[in-house]
């Protein structure tokens, strides 16, 4: 029997198989090649996955939490593409970014990390931390006191959280944790006075989140509007043993089911 004749059955096998009655090949290419580039600009103008890598939103998002970001919430720019390809000139559809939103954002100083955190200061805004307690415009953020969470953390200790909810000026309201007053630099800031066309963020762990109290060379900076991505809107899934989204064997039963399809505040 020769090559030719042992390869065709597998030929035809490949061909019953993958393709439709009256199908070509070149046929079933464009179909994948159409159904590859909707699904790429769906992820580009649409929703993007994302899921939480860090504890700097504790409580409010945790590692193992799957998220979909709305892409269209506040425009886009080369950073919603894909590698970040220059083929947008600065933002189109841009819409302002509300404080208290929850973003993904590209860091400033290595666009091909992405992290995600709350909103404090729109261009203009003078924001401040004193004694762990955060100043929007010379005026004390509003806060309530909360009860306590307590966990065990990865080395078996117990941690106590304090659960502080603050109110921005446009209502909106949203928790925070603090393990204490550190008396360090994030707890106690100068003034920032945030520049036209960026924004100051913050993490809700306030002391576990190297963010925009943080000098751009080992913590976020200002955040230029270019690189936010998109708006944090809700949980699709979420695990607490740090599997991977396709590692679908080691989901269950580490599922944390009371956080699924839950929204962002």
């Amino acid at each position: 029997m020769s090559e030719k004749q042992k390869t065709e059955p597998i030929k035809n096998l490949a061909k019953s198989t993958l393709l439709q009655d009256d199908e070509s090949w070149g046929d079933f290419f464009k179909t994948i090649f159409y159904a590859f580039l909707i699904a790429i600009s769906f992820r580009t103008f649409v929703l993007q996955p994302f899921s939480i890598p860090s504890e700097s939103m504790l409580k409010n998002l945790m590692v193992g939490d799957f998220l979909m970001v709305s892409k269209a919430s506040y425009g886009f720019s080369k950073h919603s593409l894909p590698f970040s390809l220059p083929l947008m000139p600065g933002k189109i559809f841009e819409s302002d970014v509300e404080r208290g939103d929850v973003v993904v954002f590209r860091l400033p100083r290595d666009p091909d990390t992405y992290y995600i955190k709350r909103i404090i200061g729109t261009p203009g805004d003078k924001v401040q931390v004193k004694h762990g307690e955060l100043f929007l415009n010379d005026k004390k953020i509003p806060t309530k006191k909360l009860e306590d969470y307590t966990r065990i953390n990865e080395y078996g200790r117990e941690e106590t959280f304090k659960r502080i909810e603050e109110t921005m000026p446009n209502g909106k309201s949203y928790v925070t944790l603090d393990i204490s007053y550190m008396g360090g630099m994030a707890d106690d800031t100068d003034v920032f006075i945030v520049p036209d066309g960026y924004y100051f963020a913050m993490g809700d762990n306030r002391d576990n989140s190297r963010d925009s109290r943080w000098p751009r060379n080992v913590g976020v900076g200002y955040i230029p509007a270019d690189n936010i991505i998109g708006k944090a809107m809700w949980i699709t899934l979420s695990f607490d043993n740090k599997s991977s989204f396709w590692e679908f064997w080691k989901w269950f039963p580490a599922e944390r089911r009371e956080r699924f399809f839950s929204t962002i505040n």
